[in-house]
């Protein structure tokens, strides 16, 4: 159901939209519908989105805004984004309310993921 003015669907670049695509089906069980070779979108993963091909990323460095996954087992899914190509760009670290990681897909888009345990 859409909801009037609020948040219904995000897009992310991609350098190599098959590869991001492998990465989030084995990191996160996404599956994908294609429109053309240049975009790819999912849904039902928190919030509907896609990806667009581009020589661009996404990362905090250079201010983009942070898409936050939770987990209820942060190290289970930490080595799940390893062992799917993902690169950890800042190790676990605790803060007020639980503990998170940044880790990049392998189209260099900077992502987090928070747990409260």
């Amino acid at each position: 159901m859409n909801k009037h003015e609020k948040i219904n669907y995000v897009e992310f670049p991609a350098k190599n939209i098959e590869a991001t695509k492998q990465f989030f089906a084995t990191a996160f069980n996404w599956s994908f519908v294609d429109y053309g070779p240049e975009y790819t979108a999912f849904s039902d993963e928190g919030i509907d989105g896609g990806f667009f091909k581009s020589d661009l990323s996404s990362s905090t460095e250079n201010g983009s805004a942070l898409v936050v996954f939770y987990s209820n087992d942060i190290e289970k899914t930490q080595t799940k984004i390893q062992e799917a190509g993902g690169t950890v760009v800042k190790p676990v670290f605790s803060f007020p309310g639980g503990r998170r990681f940044h880790f990049c897909d392998p189209s260099g888009n900077e992502y987090a993921v928070w747990s409260d345990t």
